[in-house]
């Protein structure tokens, strides 16, 4: 029997995040993740005060925190605002130590095919900063899968010479995004992974990520390029990622961190979060 625990983001549920940890716990989870980027506890709400309440409420529902959440929608390819970026995720990180985690995740935008791009060497500055940060604190400032393929991920990752800035495995973002198979980005990544995220899609057709996540603002989409959504998420279980697949790999590899559930569209999120929490013990117990 595998031995992955099961984590819920604490958002998905679209409540407090004392509601969410206790439902989480319903839920039979063993961690949460947690948003410290915006909202209750983004760095401005955060003190002593605060940090003690949530520690409490995670003891008093048996859970530990699987990782934070400390994405602040920017990415890292604008070098203006890089340094406000920068010190912010520091102080994120410091609150993850706090609550009990070494690992943050975050988008850190699309990185370029070509090492020689302008942008690429623009992140990978930040990166190199936020990866000694991290190394100094014995953490992780956690790179999630999705916007770029994994082996121009890994290249990228290769090129700071640090597991400072690791990865938060989506398995779900690289089917709806790359198309990419994400049973065997596990292997290729197999360095870097330090936490998962437990979401399923589909891929409709291809869009340029940078469209997608908005890196470039004036960039312009062909005319002749198809409408409407070019991936969907769905339902654990019901779409193109294989989780039986996934979690065979992931042994293999020895990973032993969290699979965190994450839930972003749906009419009932609980319910689904639930379904998807069985799906995922019932993989885990059959083998």
């Amino acid at each position: 029997m595998y031995n992955f625990p099961i984590g819920i983001i604490t958002d998905s549920f679209r409540t407090t995040v004392a509601e969410a940890i206790k439902k989480a716990a319903e839920c039979g989870a063993n961690g949460v993740q947690m948003y410290a980027s915006r909202g209750e506890l983004a760095p401005e709400n955060m003190n002593s005060a605060k940090i003690s309440e949530v520690k409490k409420h995670l003891g008093d529902n048996g859970l530990k925190v699987s990782a934070i959440c400390g994405d602040l929608g920017r990415g890292f390819g604008n070098p203006e605002i890089n340094p406000e970026l920068i010190e912010t995720s520091k102080r994120i990180m410091e609150t993850a130590k706090e609550l009990g985690t070494d690992i943050v995740t975050t988008h850190i935008g699309v990185v370029p095919s070509d090492p020689s791009h302008e942008r690429y060497k623009i992140m990978q500055q930040a990166c190199f900063e936020l990866a000694e940060f991290a190394d100094s604190m014995d953490a992780h400032f956690a790179v999630e899968t999705g916007p770029e393929t994994p082996e121009i991920l890994k290249g990228f990752l290769d090129s700071l010479s640090s597991k400072g800035v690791a990865v938060n495995y989506d398995p779900a973002n690289l089917v709806m995004v790359t198309n990419s198979d994400p049973v065997k980005g596990v292997y290729t990544l197999k360095d870097y992974i330090v936490h998962t995220h437990a979401k399923d899609g589909v891929h409709l057709f291809y869009r340029d990520p940078e469209i997608i996540y908005r890196v470039v603002p004036h960039i312009v989409e062909d005319p002749n390029a198809p409408k409407g959504r070019s991936f969907m998420e769905v339902a654990l279980g019901t779409g193109k990622v294989d989780f039986v697949g996934l979690l065979k790999a992931y042994e293999e590899i020895g990973y032993k961190g969290y699979l965190t559930i994450e839930r972003e569209v749906g009419s009932d999120p609980a319910k689904d979060i639930a379904t998807a929490a069985s799906y995922l013990r019932k993989i885990i117990s059959e083998n």
